[in-house]
Protein backbone atom coordinates (compact mmCIF):
# COMPACT_ATOMS: atom_id res chain seq x y z
CA UNK A 1 0.00 0.00 0.00
CA UNK A 2 2.86 2.58 1.07
CA UNK A 3 6.75 2.75 2.68
CA UNK A 4 4.44 2.32 5.93
CA UNK A 5 4.10 -1.68 4.87
CA UNK A 6 6.02 -4.38 6.61
CA UNK A 7 6.56 -7.91 6.45
CA UNK A 8 3.86 -10.48 7.50
CA UNK A 9 4.54 -12.90 10.33
CA UNK A 10 2.42 -14.62 12.86
CA UNK A 11 2.46 -13.22 17.10
CA UNK A 12 3.11 -9.63 15.96
CA UNK A 13 6.63 -10.27 14.98
CA UNK A 14 8.84 -9.43 12.24
CA UNK A 15 10.84 -11.33 9.62
CA UNK A 16 13.51 -10.31 11.80
CA UNK A 17 11.90 -12.21 15.00
CA UNK A 18 11.75 -8.69 17.05
CA UNK A 19 8.14 -7.92 17.98
CA UNK A 20 6.74 -5.38 15.23
CA UNK A 21 5.95 -1.93 17.09
CA UNK A 22 2.33 -0.93 17.46
CA UNK A 23 3.11 2.57 16.24
CA UNK A 24 6.44 3.60 15.12
CA UNK A 25 7.34 6.52 17.14
CA UNK A 26 7.93 8.96 13.86
CA UNK A 27 4.23 8.70 13.30
CA UNK A 28 3.00 9.12 16.78
CA UNK A 29 1.50 12.79 16.26
CA UNK A 30 -0.35 12.38 12.77
CA UNK A 31 -1.72 8.77 14.85
CA UNK A 32 -2.55 11.21 17.58
CA UNK A 33 -4.17 13.62 15.49
CA UNK A 34 -5.98 10.92 13.30
CA UNK A 35 -7.22 8.76 16.60
CA UNK A 36 -9.23 11.88 17.72
CA UNK A 37 -11.29 11.86 14.16
CA UNK A 38 -12.54 8.62 15.59
CA UNK A 39 -13.84 10.39 18.66
CA UNK A 40 -15.49 13.10 17.01
CA UNK A 41 -17.46 10.73 14.30
CA UNK A 42 -18.56 8.95 17.68
CA UNK A 43 -20.00 12.04 18.56
CA UNK A 44 -21.70 12.73 15.69
CA UNK A 45 -23.34 9.30 15.23
CA UNK A 46 -24.88 9.07 18.91
CA UNK A 47 -26.38 12.56 18.95
CA UNK A 48 -28.33 11.24 15.44
CA UNK A 49 -29.48 8.41 17.33
CA UNK A 50 -31.11 11.02 19.97
CA UNK A 51 -32.99 12.83 17.21
CA UNK A 52 -35.29 10.08 16.37
CA UNK A 53 -36.66 10.00 19.70
CA UNK A 54 -36.65 14.11 19.43
CA UNK A 55 -37.84 14.43 15.94
CA UNK A 56 -40.86 11.88 16.77
CA UNK A 57 -42.01 13.70 18.86
CA UNK A 58 -41.23 17.44 17.59
CA UNK A 59 -43.19 16.47 14.08
CA UNK A 60 -45.43 13.79 15.32
CA UNK A 61 -43.79 10.71 13.38
CA UNK A 62 -44.35 7.08 13.47
CA UNK A 63 -41.49 4.90 14.03
CA UNK A 64 -41.39 4.22 10.69
CA UNK A 65 -41.13 8.00 9.52
CA UNK A 66 -38.82 9.03 12.18
CA UNK A 67 -36.43 5.89 11.26
CA UNK A 68 -35.83 8.40 7.91
CA UNK A 69 -33.05 10.09 10.25
CA UNK A 70 -30.91 6.60 9.97
CA UNK A 71 -31.76 5.98 6.45
CA UNK A 72 -30.61 9.90 5.59
CA UNK A 73 -27.56 9.69 7.48
CA UNK A 74 -26.28 5.82 6.82
CA UNK A 75 -27.50 6.43 3.49
CA UNK A 76 -24.59 9.26 2.78
CA UNK A 77 -22.39 6.68 4.01
CA UNK A 78 -23.16 3.93 0.58
CA UNK A 79 -23.45 7.23 -1.76
CA UNK A 80 -20.22 8.68 -0.79
CA UNK A 81 -18.09 5.66 0.23
CA UNK A 82 -16.91 4.80 -3.41
CA UNK A 83 -16.17 7.99 -4.87
CA UNK A 84 -14.09 8.53 -1.84
CA UNK A 85 -11.88 6.05 -2.43
CA UNK A 86 -11.36 7.35 -5.86
CA UNK A 87 -10.78 10.27 -4.68
CA UNK A 88 -7.99 9.07 -2.32
CA UNK A 89 -6.12 7.30 -4.51
CA UNK A 90 -6.03 9.99 -6.68
CA UNK A 91 -5.16 11.83 -3.99
CA UNK A 92 -3.88 10.89 -0.52
CA UNK A 93 -5.59 9.58 2.34
CA UNK A 94 -4.48 12.95 4.46
CA UNK A 95 -6.58 14.92 1.75
CA UNK A 96 -9.34 12.51 2.21
CA UNK A 97 -9.72 13.41 5.93
CA UNK A 98 -9.44 16.80 5.08
CA UNK A 99 -12.47 16.80 2.91
CA UNK A 100 -14.70 14.93 4.76
CA UNK A 101 -13.74 17.06 7.94
CA UNK A 102 -14.74 20.32 6.23
CA UNK A 103 -18.03 18.65 4.73
CA UNK A 104 -18.46 17.16 8.03
CA UNK A 105 -18.16 20.68 9.68
CA UNK A 106 -20.67 21.78 6.58
CA UNK A 107 -23.86 19.43 7.23
CA UNK A 108 -23.57 20.55 11.02
CA UNK A 109 -23.84 23.86 10.20
CA UNK A 110 -27.24 23.70 8.12
CA UNK A 111 -28.58 22.55 11.27
CA UNK A 112 -28.92 26.54 11.45
CA UNK A 113 -31.11 26.88 8.31
CA UNK A 114 -32.83 23.75 9.26
CA UNK A 115 -34.24 25.53 12.40
CA UNK A 116 -35.18 28.29 10.98
CA UNK A 117 -37.53 26.44 8.51
CA UNK A 118 -38.57 23.82 10.73
CA UNK A 119 -39.12 21.26 8.42
CA UNK A 120 -37.82 18.01 9.06
CA UNK A 121 -36.71 17.41 5.45
CA UNK A 122 -34.24 20.16 5.85
CA UNK A 123 -32.98 18.07 8.91
CA UNK A 124 -32.75 14.88 7.11
CA UNK A 125 -30.68 16.70 3.99
CA UNK A 126 -28.55 18.10 6.44
CA UNK A 127 -27.86 14.88 8.14
CA UNK A 128 -27.52 13.44 4.84
CA UNK A 129 -24.14 16.25 4.06
CA UNK A 130 -23.17 16.22 7.30
CA UNK A 131 -22.60 11.82 6.97
CA UNK A 132 -21.09 12.44 3.84
CA UNK A 133 -18.23 13.88 5.44
CA UNK A 134 -18.12 11.27 7.40
CA UNK A 135 -18.34 8.70 4.83
CA UNK A 136 -15.12 9.79 3.26
CA UNK A 137 -13.51 10.93 6.77
CA UNK A 138 -13.61 6.76 7.76
CA UNK A 139 -13.10 5.56 4.32
CA UNK A 140 -9.70 7.68 4.77
CA UNK A 141 -9.31 6.87 8.60
CA UNK A 142 -9.67 3.19 8.80
CA UNK A 143 -7.14 2.17 6.30
CA UNK A 144 -4.73 5.16 7.05
CA UNK A 145 -4.60 4.02 10.63
CA UNK A 146 -3.76 0.44 9.35
CA UNK A 147 -0.95 1.58 7.22
CA UNK A 148 0.45 3.55 9.91
CA UNK A 149 2.55 0.50 11.31
CA UNK A 150 2.94 -3.13 10.65
CA UNK A 151 0.49 -5.14 9.19
CA UNK A 152 1.11 -7.46 11.99
CA UNK A 153 -0.51 -5.03 14.48
CA UNK A 154 -2.85 -3.47 11.96
CA UNK A 155 -6.03 -5.30 13.27
CA UNK A 156 -5.21 -4.36 17.19
CA UNK A 157 -4.16 -0.72 16.11
CA UNK A 158 -7.61 0.04 14.14
CA UNK A 159 -9.37 -1.84 17.37
CA UNK A 160 -7.38 1.00 19.94
CA UNK A 161 -8.49 3.71 17.24
CA UNK A 162 -12.14 2.40 17.22
CA UNK A 163 -11.76 2.67 21.27
CA UNK A 164 -11.68 6.19 20.86
CA UNK A 165 -15.32 6.52 18.72
CA UNK A 166 -17.38 5.22 21.65
CA UNK A 167 -15.95 7.95 24.14
CA UNK A 168 -17.39 10.88 21.25
CA UNK A 169 -20.44 8.80 21.72
CA UNK A 170 -20.28 9.15 25.41
CA UNK A 171 -20.47 13.15 24.92
CA UNK A 172 -23.04 12.38 22.27
CA UNK A 173 -24.93 10.54 24.29
CA UNK A 174 -24.52 13.01 27.49
CA UNK A 175 -25.63 15.79 25.07
CA UNK A 176 -28.72 14.05 23.49
CA UNK A 177 -30.12 13.32 27.26
CA UNK A 178 -28.78 16.65 29.36
CA UNK A 179 -29.63 19.30 26.62
CA UNK A 180 -31.23 17.93 23.57
CA UNK A 181 -34.03 15.59 25.49
CA UNK A 182 -34.37 17.44 28.51
CA UNK A 183 -35.91 20.27 25.98
CA UNK A 184 -39.16 18.62 24.97
CA UNK A 185 -41.70 19.76 25.75
CA UNK A 186 -44.16 17.25 27.82
CA UNK A 187 -46.90 17.83 25.70
CA UNK A 188 -48.45 14.78 24.24
CA UNK A 189 -49.50 14.05 20.98
CA UNK A 190 -52.87 15.32 21.87
CA UNK A 191 -52.69 18.22 23.32
CA UNK A 192 -50.19 19.26 20.35
CA UNK A 193 -52.72 18.94 17.90
CA UNK A 194 -55.25 20.53 20.09
CA UNK A 195 -53.18 23.50 20.42
CA UNK A 196 -53.28 26.84 18.22
CA UNK A 197 -50.40 26.65 15.28
CA UNK A 198 -48.69 29.74 16.87
CA UNK A 199 -48.19 27.84 20.43
CA UNK A 200 -47.22 25.09 18.66
CA UNK A 201 -44.62 26.11 16.94
CA UNK A 202 -43.42 28.24 19.38
CA UNK A 203 -42.34 25.31 21.14
CA UNK A 204 -40.94 23.16 17.88
CA UNK A 205 -39.05 26.16 17.65
CA UNK A 206 -37.42 25.75 21.21
CA UNK A 207 -36.94 22.31 20.97
CA UNK A 208 -35.42 22.32 17.09
CA UNK A 209 -33.41 25.04 18.80
CA UNK A 210 -32.01 22.63 21.58
CA UNK A 211 -30.97 20.28 18.84
CA UNK A 212 -29.47 23.04 16.13
CA UNK A 213 -26.78 24.19 18.94
CA UNK A 214 -25.04 21.29 19.62
CA UNK A 215 -24.11 20.73 15.93
CA UNK A 216 -23.34 24.23 15.64
CA UNK A 217 -20.45 24.11 18.56
CA UNK A 218 -19.17 20.60 17.13
CA UNK A 219 -18.94 22.40 13.57
CA UNK A 220 -16.28 24.73 15.10
CA UNK A 221 -14.69 22.30 16.91
CA UNK A 222 -14.36 19.93 13.66
CA UNK A 223 -12.54 22.83 11.92
CA UNK A 224 -10.13 23.04 14.52
CA UNK A 225 -9.47 19.83 14.14
CA UNK A 226 -9.42 20.31 10.43
CA UNK A 227 -6.90 22.97 10.66
CA UNK A 228 -4.71 20.98 12.98
CA UNK A 229 -4.15 18.16 10.87
CA UNK A 230 -3.75 20.31 7.81
CA UNK A 231 -0.74 22.16 9.53
CA UNK A 232 0.77 18.57 10.34
CA UNK A 233 3.31 16.60 8.35
CA UNK A 234 1.67 13.33 8.11
CA UNK A 235 2.93 10.08 6.07
CA UNK A 236 1.41 10.29 2.20
CA UNK A 237 0.40 6.25 2.60
CA UNK A 238 -1.01 6.32 -1.28
CA UNK A 239 -0.02 4.80 -3.99
CA UNK A 240 0.44 6.92 -7.34
CA UNK A 241 2.89 5.15 -8.58
CA UNK A 242 1.35 3.10 -11.28
CA UNK A 243 -1.84 2.88 -13.19
CA UNK A 244 -4.79 1.44 -11.28
CA UNK A 245 -7.82 -0.40 -12.84
CA UNK A 246 -10.75 -0.37 -10.59
CA UNK A 247 -12.43 -2.60 -12.93
CA UNK A 248 -9.48 -5.41 -12.38
CA UNK A 249 -9.47 -4.83 -8.63
CA UNK A 250 -13.62 -5.37 -8.20
CA UNK A 251 -12.63 -8.69 -10.18
CA UNK A 252 -9.93 -9.33 -7.62
CA UNK A 253 -12.07 -8.82 -4.76
CA UNK A 254 -15.18 -10.15 -5.68
CA UNK A 255 -12.94 -13.48 -5.86
CA UNK A 256 -11.88 -13.12 -1.91
CA UNK A 257 -14.35 -14.86 0.33
CA UNK A 258 -12.96 -13.89 3.50
CA UNK A 259 -13.69 -10.35 1.67
CA UNK A 260 -17.17 -10.61 0.67
CA UNK A 261 -18.23 -12.45 3.94
CA UNK A 262 -17.05 -9.68 5.83
CA UNK A 263 -19.00 -7.22 3.59
CA UNK A 264 -21.81 -8.77 4.37
CA UNK A 265 -21.30 -9.50 8.13
CA UNK A 266 -20.72 -5.44 8.18
CA UNK A 267 -24.16 -4.91 6.27
CA UNK A 268 -25.70 -6.86 8.93
CA UNK A 269 -23.59 -5.61 11.83
CA UNK A 270 -24.56 -1.97 11.18
CA UNK A 271 -28.21 -2.82 10.71
CA UNK A 272 -27.75 -4.79 13.85
CA UNK A 273 -25.44 -1.58 16.13
CA UNK A 274 -27.67 1.56 14.95
CA UNK A 275 -30.88 -0.96 15.34
CA UNK A 276 -30.17 -1.51 18.56
CA UNK A 277 -29.06 1.85 19.74
CA UNK A 278 -31.75 3.96 17.46
CA UNK A 279 -34.39 1.56 19.70
CA UNK A 280 -33.61 2.09 22.51
CA UNK A 281 -35.52 5.05 23.86
CA UNK A 282 -38.80 3.76 22.04
CA UNK A 283 -37.99 0.11 23.86
CA UNK A 284 -37.55 1.59 27.16
CA UNK A 285 -40.73 3.85 26.92
CA UNK A 286 -42.37 0.94 25.85
CA UNK A 287 -41.79 -1.17 28.58
CA UNK A 288 -41.53 0.80 31.99
CA UNK A 289 -42.40 4.19 30.64
CA UNK A 290 -40.96 7.39 31.49
CA UNK A 291 -40.27 10.07 29.48
CA UNK A 292 -37.44 10.53 26.88
CA UNK A 293 -35.58 11.84 28.61
CA UNK A 294 -35.69 9.63 31.48
CA UNK A 295 -35.41 6.02 29.25
CA UNK A 296 -31.83 7.55 27.71
CA UNK A 297 -30.18 7.04 30.86
CA UNK A 298 -30.53 2.97 29.68
CA UNK A 299 -29.05 4.40 26.73
CA UNK A 300 -26.09 6.07 28.17
CA UNK A 301 -25.16 2.77 30.39
CA UNK A 302 -25.39 1.18 26.88
CA UNK A 303 -22.69 3.44 25.28
CA UNK A 304 -20.85 3.27 28.33
CA UNK A 305 -20.19 -0.39 28.50
CA UNK A 306 -20.23 -0.31 24.77
CA UNK A 307 -16.62 2.41 25.74
CA UNK A 308 -15.46 0.04 28.43
CA UNK A 309 -16.01 -3.69 26.64
CA UNK A 310 -13.69 -1.50 23.59
CA UNK A 311 -10.54 -1.25 25.34
CA UNK A 312 -11.20 -4.34 27.14
CA UNK A 313 -11.38 -6.28 23.86
CA UNK A 314 -8.26 -4.79 22.34
CA UNK A 315 -6.63 -5.64 25.29
CA UNK A 316 -7.79 -9.04 25.49
CA UNK A 317 -6.84 -9.51 21.18
CA UNK A 318 -2.90 -9.98 22.38
CA UNK A 319 -4.17 -13.43 24.15
CA UNK A 320 -7.13 -14.57 22.26
CA UNK A 321 -7.40 -14.44 18.13
CA UNK A 322 -9.90 -11.62 16.91
CA UNK A 323 -12.06 -13.84 14.81
CA UNK A 324 -12.24 -16.37 17.53
CA UNK A 325 -13.52 -13.16 19.84
CA UNK A 326 -15.62 -11.32 17.24
CA UNK A 327 -17.43 -15.17 17.20
CA UNK A 328 -17.85 -15.57 20.85
CA UNK A 329 -19.49 -12.05 21.45
CA UNK A 330 -21.83 -12.28 18.38
CA UNK A 331 -22.94 -15.74 20.32
CA UNK A 332 -23.64 -13.62 23.46
CA UNK A 333 -25.35 -10.99 21.88
CA UNK A 334 -27.64 -13.40 19.52
CA UNK A 335 -28.71 -14.18 23.39
CA UNK A 336 -29.20 -11.53 25.20
CA UNK A 337 -31.32 -10.50 21.45
CA UNK A 338 -33.81 -13.27 22.33
CA UNK A 339 -34.17 -11.93 25.91
CA UNK A 340 -35.22 -8.79 24.53
CA UNK A 341 -38.09 -10.22 22.59
CA UNK A 342 -39.29 -12.44 24.76
CA UNK A 343 -38.65 -10.47 28.28
CA UNK A 344 -41.16 -7.58 29.46
CA UNK A 345 -39.96 -5.37 32.17
CA UNK A 346 -36.25 -4.32 32.84
CA UNK A 347 -34.90 -8.34 32.10
CA UNK A 348 -34.95 -6.83 28.46
CA UNK A 349 -33.82 -3.49 29.34
CA UNK A 350 -30.73 -5.34 30.89
CA UNK A 351 -30.15 -7.40 28.23
CA UNK A 352 -30.41 -4.64 25.89
CA UNK A 353 -27.41 -2.54 27.52
CA UNK A 354 -25.24 -5.86 27.51
CA UNK A 355 -25.67 -6.44 23.70
CA UNK A 356 -23.35 -2.92 23.71
CA UNK A 357 -20.60 -4.64 25.67
CA UNK A 358 -20.61 -7.10 23.04
CA UNK A 359 -20.86 -5.09 19.86
CA UNK A 360 -17.70 -3.15 21.01
CA UNK A 361 -15.43 -4.95 19.12
CA UNK A 362 -17.10 -5.73 16.14
CA UNK A 363 -16.96 -3.01 13.33
CA UNK A 364 -12.75 -2.40 13.42
CA UNK A 365 -12.15 -6.47 13.92
CA UNK A 366 -14.88 -7.35 10.62
CA UNK A 367 -13.16 -4.65 9.00
CA UNK A 368 -9.60 -5.67 9.64
CA UNK A 369 -10.32 -9.29 9.17
CA UNK A 370 -11.73 -8.17 6.06
CA UNK A 371 -8.86 -6.31 4.17
CA UNK A 372 -6.38 -8.56 5.48
CA UNK A 373 -4.04 -9.33 2.37
CA UNK A 374 -5.80 -7.26 0.07
CA UNK A 375 -2.62 -5.24 -0.96
CA UNK A 376 -3.27 -2.22 -3.25
CA UNK A 377 -7.28 -3.17 -3.05
CA UNK A 378 -7.19 -2.26 0.59
CA UNK A 379 -8.14 1.14 -0.44
CA UNK A 380 -11.43 -0.01 -2.83
CA UNK A 381 -12.55 -2.74 -0.28
CA UNK A 382 -12.41 -0.50 2.40
CA UNK A 383 -14.70 2.05 0.94
CA UNK A 384 -16.93 -1.10 0.02
CA UNK A 385 -16.88 -2.44 3.55
CA UNK A 386 -17.79 1.77 4.73
CA UNK A 387 -20.72 1.39 1.49
CA UNK A 388 -21.84 -1.59 3.73
CA UNK A 389 -23.05 1.16 6.62
CA UNK A 390 -25.49 1.24 4.44
CA UNK A 391 -27.03 -1.78 6.86
CA UNK A 392 -27.83 1.35 9.35
CA UNK A 393 -30.10 2.56 6.81
CA UNK A 394 -32.35 0.23 5.77
CA UNK A 395 -32.11 -2.75 8.17
CA UNK A 396 -33.02 -0.28 11.00
CA UNK A 397 -35.73 1.53 8.50
CA UNK A 398 -37.89 -2.12 8.20
CA UNK A 399 -37.57 -2.17 12.26
CA UNK A 400 -39.66 0.85 12.42
CA UNK A 401 -41.49 -1.27 9.79
CA UNK A 402 -41.79 -4.15 12.43
CA UNK A 403 -42.48 -1.78 15.75
CA UNK A 404 -45.33 0.07 13.47
CA UNK A 405 -46.75 -3.64 12.44
CA UNK A 406 -46.03 -5.64 15.08
CA UNK A 407 -44.73 -3.52 18.28
CA UNK A 408 -41.20 -2.84 19.35
CA UNK A 409 -40.36 -6.12 20.80
CA UNK A 410 -40.60 -7.76 17.22
CA UNK A 411 -38.29 -5.53 15.38
CA UNK A 412 -35.49 -6.83 17.42
CA UNK A 413 -35.65 -10.38 14.75
CA UNK A 414 -33.03 -8.19 12.77
CA UNK A 415 -30.31 -7.95 14.99
CA UNK A 416 -30.61 -11.24 16.40
CA UNK A 417 -30.34 -12.57 12.20
CA UNK A 418 -27.04 -10.53 12.36
CA UNK A 419 -25.37 -11.84 15.32
CA UNK A 420 -26.45 -14.86 14.31
CA UNK A 421 -24.11 -14.63 11.04
CA UNK A 422 -21.56 -12.91 12.72
CA UNK A 423 -20.91 -15.62 14.94
CA UNK A 424 -20.68 -18.18 12.07
CA UNK A 425 -18.14 -15.32 10.29
CA UNK A 426 -16.00 -15.44 13.19
CA UNK A 427 -15.69 -19.19 14.11
CA UNK A 428 -15.58 -20.13 10.46
CA UNK A 429 -16.39 -17.66 8.04
CA UNK A 430 -13.48 -15.49 8.32
CA UNK A 431 -11.01 -18.42 8.17
CA UNK A 432 -8.95 -19.39 4.89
Amino acid sequence: MSELSTTRSIDGKSATGARSPFVPKELMIPFVLLVSCFALWGLAHNMTDVLIAQFRKVFTLSDAQSSLVQTAFYGAYFCLALPAAIYIKKFSYKSGVLLGMSLFAFGALLFYPASQTMQYSHFLAALFVLAGGLSILETSANPYIIAMGPQETATQRLNFAQSFNPLGSIVGVLIGKFYILSQLNPASVAERVAMPVAQLEAIQSRELMAVMEPYIVTAAIILGGCLSIALCKMPKAADASEAYSYSKSFSRLFKKKIFIRGVLGQFLYMGAQIGCWSWTIRYVMNNVGGTEAEASTYYLYSILLFSGSRFLCTSLMRYIEPANLLGGLATVAAVMTIVVMMSAGYAGIYALVVISGCMSLMFPTIYGLSVAGLGKDTQLGGSCLIMAILGGAVLTAIMGRISDMAGIDWAFIIPLIGFTYLTWFGLKGSKA
